[in-house]
C-alpha cells in the first residue's frame, strides 16, 4: 500500500520526505517499517535520514538518484508546487548577473527554517538557511527575494550600480513586481534597503 502511494505521488529519481507521507489507516511506525523493506528490496532508495527516493533506470541500466541541491531545493525551496523559500545571498546575485562570484555554499531563505540562520549539511555539501522575515508564497516570492539581497548590496556587486541596476529593472520586469508590491514589504527590511532602493533608482522603474 505504501508503494502503490509512492508510485502514485511522486516521480522516479524526486526527494521523498518521511514527514509527508501519509496513507490512511496506516501509523508512521508502520510506514517507516514498510519503507526498510522496499529499499532491501532495491524498490526505493535511502539518500539520508528521513529522505528517500524511487530510483530510476539510466540507458546503461544503472540506478540515477538524487542530490544534495535537489534536496535542498524541495526541502526549504520549493516542492509539490508550494513556494517555501528562495535562493539568496551570492547565490541569487549570480543568478541575476551582477555577480560573476560562485558561491561555496548555496544560500537560501525559507519558511522550513526556525532558526534565523544555520548551516544545514545535506549529503557532502553545506547549505547556509535563513528564516524568512515574512513567509514565502507564489505571490511575494520574487519581490522579497529581490528587497532581500538589497540588503548588503556592495557585497554583491561586481561591476557598477548602473550595471546592477539594469539586472534588476530585468527582474521587475520579468516577474511582473509592482510598486505596491514593494509598499507592502521593505519595511520589513532593514534600513539598509532603502538606501539601496533609491540609489539603484528602482522606484523609477514603476512611473
Amino acid at each position: 500500500m505504501v508503494y502503490d502511494y509512492l508510485l502514485n505521488n511522486y516521480k522516479e529519481a524526486e526527494p521523498i520526505f518521511f514527514s509527508d507521507i501519509t496513507v490512511s489507516g496506516i501509523t508512521k511506525s508502520a510506514i517507516n517499517q514498510q519503507l526498510k523493506k522496499l529499499c532491501n528490496e532495491g524498490k526505493l532508495e535511502k539518500y539520508e535520514k528521513g529522505v528517500y527516493y524511487l530510483p530510476s533506470k539510466t540507458r546503461l541500466k544503472s540506478a540515477s538518484g538524487v542530490n544534495a541541491d535537489m534536496v535542498a531545493r524541495y526541502k526549504y525551496v520549493s516542492r509539490c508546487g508550494r513556494i517555501d523559500g528562495f535562493y539568496s545571498g551570492n547565490t541569487f546575485a549570480n543568478q541575476i548577473g551582477i555577480s560573476i562570484q560562485v558561491p561555496n555554499k548555496v544560500e537560501i531563505v525559507s519558511n522550513n527554517m526556525t532558526a534565523k540562520v544555520k548551516e544545514v549539511a545535506i549529503g557532502k555539501r553545506i547549505f547556509i538557511v535563513r528564516k524568512s522575515v515574512v513567509p514565502v508564497n507564489e505571490e511575494n516570492v520574487h519581490v522579497l527575494q529581490m528587497l532581500d539581497l538589497l540588503k548588503n548590496l556592495d557585497a554583491y556587486v561586481d561591476e557598477n550600480y548602473d550595471a546592477a541596476r539594469d539586472k534588476f529593472c530585468r527582474f521587475i520586469q520579468t516577474y511582473n513586481i509592482t510598486k505596491n508590491d514593494v509598499d507592502c514589504y521593505i519595511r520589513k527590511f532593514p534600513i539598509a534597503v532603502f538606501k539601496y532602493y533609491y540609489e539603484l533608482r528602482l522606484n523609477d522603474v514603476f512611473t
